[in-house]
């Protein structure tokens, strides 16, 4: 790749940026979305939750301390391309194993590089999410905005049994007196090293797995992950998590999981205006009074007016920035759910609490 060779990002709006080629070499689309975080791009660019999606790095240099295999959140990148202000290829961690532009040419990652992105996120900020695409082969506008205007809205797409495992694994200590079932609907890897580090034996399994196949391990908990899409879309996982909730057993939801359970308990969800992604946003548990900085990624949200009228949902956490809905428990069944990330990889510590109370609730409520 020439380092002056051009492209183009068009929007579904019609606005045109012109920019610089950056990664593989062709034209990619999606839904346009924004990261705040300063660090840890290539967790965000494995994070599952982002498939479908082409990304806006905030922070303006991407790519200045290389890659490494310790730092992904999955086996490939799951963004359909990559947008910057500065892209890297020259990086300076010794321990960096490969540049940013072998890393995305080598899985094909169209991006583009020279935008003004001050003004990218102000226009997603206050026109909200809307579809994009990124051209480094053609500079006919007229031509990508015929093929944009086939990609679909990201509202009503099911992704998930897309990117989940599609076959049952498992990690963890085999002895343990504490088992704990993984619905995957395109699970991080640090979120399961949350649940190992604690000692627990897990089974992950496919997004679609029914209750019948995953009561064959005897599980103690449920774990519902993250993901991407709309989760109203997931017919499949909603009736399983109702099935869940009647066992009267542990179950905690992060991010899609949170979504989902809300939706089994009767709760709508909406497509918000430009979504949350980063690592540093407010939020407050209800419960103890206390603060925590947050890692989150989503475009979903759940809707605050259905929680309030919900009989048997409590609130335990809202957003400080947007009174958002960020977490949930059920007062007649010891689940519990959050919309943000708090294994936070990348990001701070603070939530990662979370793992323990889910350990500590599958311990009583099994007499362990």
């Amino acid at each position: 790749m020439s380092e002056s060779q051009k492209a183009v990002l068009v929007l579904a709006d019609g606005t045109v940026f012109q920019g610089k080629a950056f990664g593989k070499i062709g034209t990619t689309s999606g839904e346009l979305c924004f990261n705040t975080g300063m660090t840890g791009y290539q967790e965000v660019f494995t994070d599952p939750s982002y498939f479908g999606q082409i990304i806006i790095m905030n922070n303006v240099h991407t790519g200045n301390y290389g890659v490494m295999p310790e730092d992904v959140e999955s086996d490939k990148i799951q963004i359909n391309g990559l947008i910057g202000r500065n892209l890297e290829a020259r990086y300076s961690r010794l321990k960096a194993t490969d540049s940013l532009q072998n890393y995305l040419e080598s899985q094909g990652i169209v991006s583009i590089q020279d935008v003004d992105t001050r003004a990218l996120v102000i226009k997603v900020r206050n026109e909200g999410a809307m579809n994009c695409i990124i051209s480094s082969e053609t500079d006919d506008v007229e031509y990508l905005k015929a093929k944009l205007a086939d990609v679909p809205s990201m509202g009503g797409l099911e992704l998930a049994s897309i990117v989940s495992t599609k076959k049952m694994y498992s990690l963890g200590n085999p002895d343990s007196n504490i088992r704990v079932a993984v619905l995957d609907f395109g699970v991080k890897r640090n979120i399961i090293k949350c649940l190992a580090d604690r000692g627990v034996y897990i089974k992950v399994y496919p997004a679609k797995t029914s209750l019948a196949e995953m009561q064959l391990f005897e599980p103690h908990g449920y774990f519902i992950s993250n993901g991407p899409g709309d989760p109203a879309s997931m017919d499949y996982a909603i009736a399983t998590i109702k099935e869940i909730i009647k066992l009267k057993m542990p179950l905690f939801g992060i991010c899609l999981g949170h979504q989902l359970l809300a939706l089994a308990n009767g709760i709508t969800t909406f497509k918000m205006h430009n979504g949350h992604r980063g690592l540093n946003h407010p939020v407050r548990n209800l419960i103890t009074g206390l603060c925590e900085i947050t890692t989150q990624n989503h475009g979903f949200g759940v809707d605050p007016l259905a929680v309030k009228q919900s009989s048997n949902t409590e609130i335990t956490h809202i957003n400080l920035n947007d009174h958002s809905i960020e977490g949930i428990r059920l007062k007649d069944a010891p689940a519990f759910s959050v919309q943000y990330h708090p294994e936070a990889t990348p990001g701070p510590h603070d939530s990662r609490y979370l793992f323990d109370d889910f350990i500590n609730m599958i311990k009583v409520q099994n007499d362990i």
